[in-house]
């Protein structure tokens, strides 16, 4: 019995492993393999000659196989697995492939709980108490790793315990001695410690990058909606009045045909009066005719003249006693003035229509931000700086469009909006709506703001300094880097360097964008909020005398 479950064992094991089959596939000479373990071998293959074969029978194949899966041995793993942990309950304290193995059992080897740094080995639960007893718990121990070897000297052989800041490397104690022995090095510890604080921040930034973004989100399947109802609201409106249009032109030309049939009515009968009357003249005239012919012929002298006489008395006028008109265009004048009518519509209706589709071509307005520059400059804002905000070392100039750092204090008067402690000045103009301005940057590190008017004139900088606090946005641009600051969290921003910065602001939609302005508008940072007040533009020129930045005249 043994030998039969050692056989059906062998059987159900991979060759390549030696483990019990995971995912079992079949190869066309007929064995079987882990799907894993047949893939990465024939990975290797192919990397040193471009063929492969069977690793049991060498059986070769001019094109790789594809791998089918087979069911029947992979019933036949399970009932096995299943068997396995029925016979011994603690079949799951062994390790599998995946498990990091205990360095020292011998035989079937158990999962490890730890690694130790010191001996450079992994140890099961029973293996580690004995490593505890002999080096009375002074070794460092981790979580079982297989990458212990990582951790290990290749010079020195020594666990590195230590990391050079300098080299950006590992070190071992022997290397903090030798080749690294003046360069800035701390602990491991310390170092992870570091950069754990570098992670957290990342993470915020990334946390707060992501509520930016799915705000974005909300706001563009909101404006999605929007776009979409205005749109079928629109289409169904405008079908509604051509319709009515339409109407009303089919029910001014049917009522034209009523007019002009009922005028031919008329005319038509009064025709025919007139026609009876001639044609009765007509007769008339004929049987006449006819008697003066038969006279004619009447060859008795005095009864021809006493005839003559006779006829002669009752003779009827020789000319028509009606009045003939013209009357092949008497509805020329209606035709005329349909014409006229049309042409006018015409012309209102192209006149009209140009505007309804400038209007059409005007729904980008709809959108939460414009898509070009053209766009931006609708919304362009005369901005002007506040003398009564600037601090004393800041000079403004060009209609107080620019401002400059000087040395020395400028001549000022006090005033209750005036900083006193940053070198910072806002706009005289709220901002509201949308708006948009730009802001040509010179020098070392200008900050370009946003801040409502209630932000504190002086104290310290969580209070007054612009991106410090919950009042104020700020773009830190330097010569060859930017950064977003808002409530004390600064984040690094990324684009192509330009000393104009574009701002863009939705009050109403609660979005605030900077961008890169060269040839081409690039976006910088973008910011989904709700403002609660009204903006005013900032500027903080931070520390060179002649720095300076000029709000754009963009009229």
């Amino acid at each position: 019995m043994a030998q039969q479950a050692e056989l059906q064992t062998e059987t159900l094991s991979c060759s390549i492993c030696l483990d019990l089959l995971k995912e079992p596939v079949t190869v066309p000479c007929g064995h079987s393999y882990c799907r894993t373990c047949i893939s990465s071998f024939w990975d290797g293959e192919k990397e040193k000659k471009n063929n492969y074969s069977c690793p049991q029978c060498r059986m070769k194949f001019t094109e790789r196989p594809d791998l089918v899966k087979s069911i029947i041995l992979a019933e036949l793993v399970e009932e096995k697995k299943k068997n396995r942990r029925q016979n011994d309950p603690d079949d799951q304290r062994f390790s599998a492939a995946e498990d990091v193995a205990c360095d020292v059992c011998t035989e079937r080897k158990l999962k490890a709980s730890k690694s130790c740094l010191v001996c450079v080995a992994s140890y099961c639960e029973k293996h580690l108490q004995q490593h505890n007893d002999v080096t009375l718990k002074r070794h460092k121990l981790v979580d079982p790793s297989k990458k212990l070897q990582e951790k290990i000297c290749s010079r020195h052989d020594e666990v590195m315990h230590m990391f050079c800041r300098t080299d950006q490397q590992f070190i071992c104690v022997f290397c903090f001695m030798e080749e690294h022995k003046d360069h800035d090095t701390v602990s491991a510890a310390a170092e992870k410690t570091e950069k754990h604080k570098e992670l957290q921040e990342s993470q915020a930034n990334i946390h707060e990058n992501i509520q930016d973004r799915e705000n974005a989100l909300e706001l563009l399947k909101e404006q999605e909606k929007t776009i979409n109802l205005s749109a079928d609201q629109t289409v169904e409106h405008s079908e509604q009045m051509f319709t009515e249009l339409i109407r009303l032109l089919h029910q001014r030309s049917s009522e034209l045909e009523k007019e002009v049939r009922s005028k031919q009515q008329t005319e038509v009968s009064a025709v025919r009066v007139l026609q009876e009357k001639l044609e009765q003249e007509i007769s008339e005239l004929k049987k006449r005719d006819t008697e003066l012919q038969q006279l004619s012929h009447t060859e008795d002298h005095i009864q021809f003249v006493l005839s003559y006489s006779s006829l002669s008395a009752l003779s009827v006028s020789t000319h028509s006693s009606i009045i003939l008109t013209g009357s092949e265009s008497c509805f020329e004048e209606v035709t005329a003035a349909v014409s006229e009518l049309k042409e006018h519509l015409h012309k209102v209706l192209m006149e009209d229509w140009t505007k309804v589709c400038h209007t059409v071509e005007r729904v980008d307005d709809l959108l939460p931000e414009p898509r070009s520059r053209a766009g931006f400059l609708k919304y362009s804002q005369e901005i002007t700086l506040d003398p009564n905000t600037a601090h004393r070392r800041l000079r403004l100039s060009e209609g107080n469009r620019k401002v400059t750092q000087m040395e020395e204090d400028q001549d000022q008067p006090d005033h209750p909006e005036r900083f006193t402690k940053y070198d910072q000045v806002l706009s005289r103009e709220s901002l509201t709506g949308r708006c948009y301005w730009e802001v040509e940057v010179r020098g070392g590190e200008i900050d370009v703001s946003v801040a409502y008017k209630s932000i504190s004139r002086t104290g310290s900088v969580d209070g007054c300094g612009f991106g410090y606090n919950d009042k104020s946005w700020s773009l830190i641009c330097s010569p060859d880097s930017y950064k977003f600051s808002h409530n004390n969290i600064t984040t690094s921003v990324s684009g192509p360097q330009s000393s104009r910065i574009g701002v863009y602001v939705d009050h109403t939609a609660g979005i605030l964008s900077f961008y890169s302005v060269s040839e081409t508008m690039t976006l910088l940072h973008r910011v989904i909020t709700t403002f609660t007040e009204p903006l005013h533009a900032g500027v903080w020129i931070y520390y060179d005398v002649g720095d300076s930045a000029e709000i754009c005249n963009l009229r």
